[in-house]
C-alpha cells in the first residue's frame, strides 16, 4: 500500500478514536518513508495522545535525527522532556526557541512557546546562580578588569552573549587582541582628556556658532560602492560631523576655533598615515536616529569618545556591551568589532571623537601600517 494512504488511513483512525491502529497504520507508513520528519512527529504525536511520552520521544529523536533543526520537532522534544520532569527539558526548550520562525505563531503554538520560554528562563537563571557560585571565590579576588572577563565568561557560557571578533572591511592587522572595550589603564591620557571635558564643549560651541564652520554628514561615499551597512545614512543630515583633523588633513575652518582641543590631541597617540589619519571630530547625532551595527576599516586603531552633550536615554553598544553615553566620561573601544548607537531623545547628542594607535603595535609594525595605508587608501575614508 502507498504511503499517503496509509497516512490517511491512520488519520481516519485517528478520528474514530482508533489510536492504536492509528499508530499501526503510521509505523508502517514510516518504515517505507524513514527520511520524512513530519511522519515522525505524527507518530510521536499519536504516542502523547495514548500517555506514551516516552515512546513519544523516541519518535520525535527519529524525526530530528533527518531535521536536526526542525521547530516543531524541537519544540514538541521540548515540551515532552519537561512533561517527563527530565532535568534536559530547560536547555532542550532554549534550542527549540533558537529555531522559533519570525512572525505571528497561531495562538496554540505561541501558547506552548510563551511557555517554554518561562521554563527556559527559570532555568537559565538557576543555572546561573549555581555558576556564579562556583566562581564567586576568584571572582571575588580578581580586579575589576578581570571580574568584569569573568562575568561575561560566563555570560557566554549561559548563551546571554556570544563571542565578538574584529572584522575589519578591508585592513586586518593579525595578533592584536580583540576588545569590545579596552580597558582604561592602557590609556593613561584619559583622565587629561576628561578634565577637559569643559573647555572642548566650549570650543564645540564656538565651532558651531562660527560662520565659515563646516558642519557635513558623517557619511559621504558614492552610490554605487559596496557599502550596504551605511545605506539609510549616506549623506544623511541626521548624523553630522565638524572635523577637526580629516584623514590626516587638518580642516583649518573648523581647527581655528579648537586650538586648545587640538593642542591636547598632541600627547595623544594617534595615528599619522597619510591619506587616513589621524582623525577628531565632533558627531552630531539628531534626535530619534539610529546608527546601524556595523564596523570599521582598520584593526590597527581604536576609536576613542568623549561625550559633550548626551540628552536621557541615548546608548552606545560594542559587541555584547551596552553602555549609556555619560557626558565627560570617555572610553576606548575596538570599531571593527560590530557596534551602533541610538539617540531616543528628542535633543540632539554630541561626542567628541578621535583615533588612536591600536596599543599592541610596535613602532616598527606602526611604520609597517602606515606605510600600507598611504600607498592603498589614496585619502579614502577611515
Amino acid at each position: 500500500m502507498q504511503t499517503d494512504a496509509l497516512v490517511e488511513r491512520a488519520n481516519a483512525a485517528f478520528r474514530t478514536g482508533n489510536l492504536k491502529h492509528a499508530l499501526e497504520l503510521l509505523e508502517d507508513a514510516a518504515q517505507h518513508r524513514p527520511d520524512d520528519p513530519t511522519l515522525w512527529l505524527q507518530i510521536a504525536a499519536m504516542h502523547r495522545a495514548s500517555g506514551n511520552p516516552s515512546d513519544a520521544l523516541t519518535a520525535v529523536h527519529k524525526g530530528l535525527a533527518v531535521a536536526p533543526l526542525d521547530f516543531m520537532g524541537l519544540l514538541m522534544r521540548a515540551s515532552l522532556l519537561q512533561r517527563m520532569e527530565d532535568p534536559q527539558a530547560g536547555e532542550a526548550w532554549g534550542h527549540a526557541l533558537a529555531q522559533k520562525p519570525s512572525g505571528e505563531l497561531p495562538p496554540q503554538l505561541a501558547a506552548t512557546v510563551a511557555e517554554g520560554e518561562r521554563h527556559h528562563a527559570a532555568w537559565l537563571e538557576a543555572r546561573e546562580s549555581r555558576l556564579a557560585r562556583a566562581m564567586a571565590g576568584p571572582e571575588q579576588r580578581g580586579n575589576e578588569e578581570e571580574r568584569a572577563r569573568i562575568a561575561r565568561f560566563r555570560s557566554n557560557a549561559l548563551r546571554k552573549t556570544r563571542p565578538f571578533h574584529s572584522e575589519p572591511t578591508h585592513f586586518h592587522f593579525p595578533g592584536l587582541v580583540e576588545r569590545e572595550f579596552h580597558p582604561r589603564h592602557l590609556f593613561p591620557w584619559l583622565s587629561e582628556l576628561e578634565g577637559a571635558a569643559d573647555m572642548i564643549r566650549q570650543e564645540f560651541k564656538a565651532v558651531m556658532a562660527a560662520e565659515r564652520a563646516e558642519l557635513v554628514p558623517y557619511i559621504q561615499y558614492d552610490d554605487h560602492l559596496p557599502l550596504d551597512q551605511w545605506r539609510q545614512l549616506n549623506r544623511n543630515p541626521d548624523w553630522t560631523a565638524i572635523h577637526l583633523w580629516q584623514n590626516g588633513v587638518r580642516i583649518e575652518a573648523n581647527a581655528n576655533h579648537c586650538r586648545e582641543t587640538l593642542d591636547l590631541l598632541r600627547r595623544v597617540p594617534q595615528p599619522s598615515t597619510k591619506g587616513s589619519g589621524p582623525n577628531a571630530m565632533f558627531s552630531l547625532l539628531a534626535p530619534h536616529t539610529h546608527i546601524p551595527a556595523h564596523v570599521g576599516v582598520t584593526n590597527t586603531r581604536l576609536v576613542c569618545h568623549l561625550p559633550l552633550i548626551v540628552p536621557e536615554g541615548c546608548w552606545f553598544r560594542a559587541g555584547a556591551e551596552t553602555r549609556a553615553w555619560r557626558p565627560g566620561e570617555a572610553f576606548v573601544f575596538d570599531d571593527t568589532i560590530e557596534h551602533e548607537a541610538m539617540n531616543p531623545s528628542d535633543e540632539l547628542r554630541v561626542v567628541f571623537i578621535f583615533d588612536i594607535w591600536h596599543p599592541d603595535l610596535s613602532e616598527v609594525e606602526r611604520e609597517a601600517v602606515a606605510a600600507l595605508l598611504a600607498l592603498e587608501t589614496g585619502g579614502a575614508a577611515l
